[in-house]
């Protein structure tokens, strides 16, 4: 363990379906996040990040145990998922609450039972109109019933939650779940223990779709050259489907339009998030100068969102933006740590937890996968670091869909186990994913050794991925379900 100075406050934010190229500084062309990129200056912003499990509930069940997804038994949203439950022995602010921090979670927590604290003190709740356990109605929308302006509900934009339809939202701004948030964090701050540390997560259900920014947003980019979507020469595979006229669909073959308005959609949400992080760092610079001044921030997305690339939509893809998210470190002020870091580590969810704990002084469990990323935003460049990670998703909207991958920022090797195709893709020449290097003769030798990484990640699960060496093809009635799923009673 490293040595930090005296335990910092902790404020943790998290985006959910945020794109890991859709902030200033990783060079978008549009998208503007000026309070993102303070912090990505004042700190460090890592490049090559990433989600094992690039779906909600199973990145959140990691970011909250630190664990890898077959520890965590949730493999993705399909036949292999689950729900997270409070079986879980250690996770990151239980931790923190034991060793004496005030701790407190805002917005999204996509916790079951919706109630359950998973070692929070208390819960402020948005949960993006979820409401699976019997009785439950989120904070946010108790209190937008209390204050809401007419007679209208807070999804009377028609769009749904995982459409890839979009429009300006129909609600005043300060009305907006992402206004709410953001209110609820400042709040807070003026109410919480002064006599102990915090640990403040605060989580944005936003850009996730609905893509409903405030009109203001919207307009930002309304007009302005939006980058095209990614098609790679075998996107036509997901062209043309039967799903084309679901206006929920995983896939299709979307106007020109149509893709434009979602992108300035969700580009404004994005901005419009920032900007409320903005009025959080800026309470928390103007009224509580000292605190801030030993105050670490994270941030990150749990996953990201394809917005068309190659006719896909929403997440649980390992391509790049499905897969690849945002993630910056930006260490207090006071600890005079190295600034505007950008590293090529490959970096991983489950290493936030560790990270954390170390930042407080508080042992990491042995139950915890990940590793910290002090020692690299200290600057001891020389430290050791993983290869690679190896992700995953399971059958969720079809079985074509599944998959598994390793990937190092610069190469990434997918396998589809019930196609029993694979694709290989040089991220460095082709950040978009497009020319599918498997078939290259000229890169059999990096095919084979990609493939063998992954190989090796499965041979370790004993569960009948590999035979003798080979990965093995999966019949449709065939489904891979980690034991720790029954361990903690996800399912």
């Amino acid at each position: 363990m490293s040595q930090t100075p005296a335990r910092p406050n902790i404020l943790l934010i998290m985006t959910d379906q945020h794109r890991g190229d859709c902030l200033g500084c990783a060079g978008h062309p549009v998208v503007e996040t000026p309070y993102l990129d303070q912090l990505a200056a004042e700190g460090t912003r890592f490049r090559c990040a990433y989600t094992a499990v690039p779906s909600c509930i199973p990145a959140r069940a990691t970011l909250m145990t630190g664990m890898h997804q077959w520890h965590t038994g949730i493999l993705g949203m399909g036949r292999s998922g689950g729900n997270m439950t409070p079986a879980y022995r250690h996770t990151l602010p239980g931790e923190l609450g034991r060793a004496g921090y005030h701790t407190q979670g805002i917005g999204k927590m996509h916790f079951h039972p919706q109630r359950a604290r998973y070692g929070f003190d208390n819960l402020i709740l948005d949960e993006s109109g979820r409401e699976l356990s019997p009785g439950f109605k989120s904070d946010y929308r108790q209190w937008f019933e209390e204050h809401k302006e007419g007679a209208y509900d807070y999804r009377d934009h028609s769009v749904d939650w995982n459409s890839w339809m979009s429009r300006p939202t129909h609600l005043p701004e300060h009305l907006h779940p992402t206004h709410w948030t953001a209110q609820q964090a400042i709040e807070w701050l003026g109410r919480r223990d002064p006599t102990q540390p915090f640990f403040l997560k605060v989580s944005f259900a936003r850009p996730h779709s609905p893509y409903d920014p405030p009109q203001v947003y919207y307009d930002l980019y309304r007009d302005r050259p939006l980058p095209e979507p990614h098609l790679g020469g075998w996107a036509h595979i997901h062209a043309g489907r039967p799903e084309q006229h679901d206006v929920n669909a995983w896939r299709s073959r979307r106007s020109p339009e149509e893709i434009r308005r979602a992108r300035a959609c969700y580009y404004g949400s994005i901005t419009f998030i920032d900007h409320q992080i903005g009025r959080i760092l800026y309470e928390l610079q103007r009224y509580h100068r000292e605190v801030w001044q030993n105050t670490l921030v994270l941030f990150l997305s749990d996953h990201g969102d394809m917005l068309g690339d190659h006719h896909l939509w929403r997440k649980t893809y390992a391509y790049e933006g499905s897969a690849h998210i945002p993630f910056i470190v930006r260490p207090p002020a006071s600890w005079g740590w190295p600034r505007g870091q950008v590293l090529d580590h490959v970096v991983e969810i489950r290493d936030v937890m560790p990270t954390l704990l170390e930042a407080a002084g508080v042992p990491v469990p042995e139950t915890v996968d990940g590793s910290s990323l002090l020692p690299l935003v200290q600057g001891q460049a020389e430290t050791p670091w993983r290869e690679y990670i190896q992700g995953e998703h399971d059958w969720c909207y079809s079985h074509e869909q599944a998959n598994f991958y390793v990937t190092d920022g610069r190469w990434k090797y997918i396998w589809f186990p019930y196609l029993g195709t694979e694709q290989l893709f040089n991220l460095e020449s082709d950040p978009g994913e497009c020319h599918n290097l498997a078939e290259d003769p000229a890169c059999a030798q990096a095919l084979a050794a990609w493939r063998s990484r992954l190989v090796r990640e499965l041979e370790e699960r004993d569960c009948g991925l590999v035979r003798n060496g080979r990965l093995v093809r999966l019949e449709l009635d065939q489904v891979i379900k980690s034991p720790h799923l029954y361990r903690y009673g996800c399912a």
